[in-house]
């Protein structure tokens, strides 16, 4: 074995892996969840969820070091819990990609509409927008991972630049009394969208490896990852919730209800300007990375379930299986991306990045009594806390879909 094969990767560039599979198109929903209940509650939220989701990505570097090499959340969910842990995480991860999807391209309807608008000056209805928007990136998607990898290089450049650019000159239109903002009965309802936006469970057998088994480096980058990620959204809610009101029209309220995106409401308020301009390339870029990661991961993952080789003439079939219901979904209901993307973190990011972490760590720890070389603190009360708060963000996530 060649020396530079034990080195560790770079922290650094682990935890950039950790904040790039986070920023995303989740970010378009943020302020407007967030904003219905105000900056300073949303604020309280947005540390919770971060808090959350971070502690139970410790719970599955513990889980990870059980294993000799890399494993996914599957194989660690079938050697604590059994194969009805297997079973429960493949289908909650079947309904976690389909739900994700369905949000982005019900969001590319409205995005896409308005820069052919802009660019050439089309009016193309919203469910045509999405339907050009599912064939030309899904088509990309069937190409495989270097294509993607290439386009997804070029498509985060122009995300961090459009996201300064909109920043940096937008920063001058804050309404600090915008901010004071504060209706307590909508404080839980953003709760599902923050911590489906923290999602980097997944990545963790990767980091694993890329960090070469090094569990206290992966720990490492774990939190620099999540804490750039927390940055850069409370920066985003700041933002637009200083500059979009609640109320009237284009508002906070009115976008939710709508189903509207942050930008779209930005626009409204700033008008035709530079600003504008970057917010629509900015919400383009975050709708295109996440749906190329989510739309090669859900391909991916059915195309293991099927045993079906990535370079076979079936894998077509595949994508389009990927890819078709959530499409047919988002044009029965343009408005979806707020609802589907709670759904997502309500109840199938709980159940796989919550619940199934907790019981795993508590079974193989208490009565498996699994050794690894990383263990997460808190004990008991910890690990009881956090089932008790999935079960909590559930419950809103239900609340939401049945009072509001």
């Amino acid at each position: 074995m060649k020396p530079e094969q034990l080195i560790p990767g770079s922290v650094t560039g682990g935890a950039l892996l950790v904040a790039g599979s986070c920023i995303g198109a989740g970010m378009l929903a943020l302020p407007i969840v967030t904003g219905l209940a105000g900056f300073f509650p949303s604020l309280t939220m947005l540390l919770a969820a971060w808090a959350f989701m971070t502690f139970t990505a410790l719970l599955l570097i513990e889980a990870n070091g059980w294993f000799f090499g890399q494993v996914n959340l599957l194989s660690m969910a079938e050697e604590s819990l059994g194969k009805s842990g297997r079973l429960v995480a493949w289908v909650t991860y079947l309904f976690l990609f389909y739900s994700l999807l369905v949000a982005y391209i019900a969001a590319s309807g409205s995005i896409f509409s308005a820069i052919l608008e802009g660019l050439f000056g089309l009016s193309v209805p919203g469910w045509a927008a999405s339907l050009f928007f599912t064939a030309l990136f899904g088509y990309i998607v069937y190409l495989g991972t270097r294509p993607i990898d290439f386009f997804n290089r070029i498509l985060m450049v122009g995300l961090i630049l459009t996201y300064l650019g909109m920043i940096g000159l937008g920063i001058r239109h804050i309404r600090p009394e915008l901010l004071a903002h504060f209706l307590p009965k909508y404080t839980f309802l953003s709760l599902p969208v923050l911590v489906v936006s923290f999602g980097f469970q997944n990545m963790i057998p990767s980091l694993t490896a890329y960090m070469k088994g090094d569990l206290k480096r992966v720990r490492q980058t774990i939190l620099g990852g999540s804490l750039i990620v927390l940055a850069v959204y409370l920066i985003w809610s700041l933002f637009v919730l200083g500059v979009v009101p609640f109320s009237g029209r284009g508002g906070i309220l009115e976008s939710y209800q709508n189903g509207e995106e942050a930008t779209i409401a930005l626009r409204g308020v700033l008008g035709v300007s530079s600003i504008s301009h970057f917010a629509q390339g900015f919400a383009f870029f975050a709708i295109v990375t996440s749906f190329l990661a989510q739309g090669l991961t859900l391909s991916h993952f059915l195309a293991d379930g099927f045993k079906i080789e990535i370079k076979s003439q079936k894998f077509k079939w595949i994508c389009l299986l990927a890819l078709a219901p959530p499409l047919l979904f988002a044009l029965y209901d343009p408005q979806a991306f707020f609802k589907a993307l709670s759904f997502a973190g309500g109840i199938c990011a709980m159940i796989l990045f919550g619940i199934l972490p907790v019981l795993m760590v508590w079974i193989g720890r208490y009565q498996k009594e699994l050794t690894s070389n990383y263990h997460v603190w808190g004990g008991k009360l910890a690990l009881s806390a956090a089932f008790l708060f999935s079960l909590l963000v559930i419950g809103c996530e239900l609340a939401r879909i049945f009072l509001f």
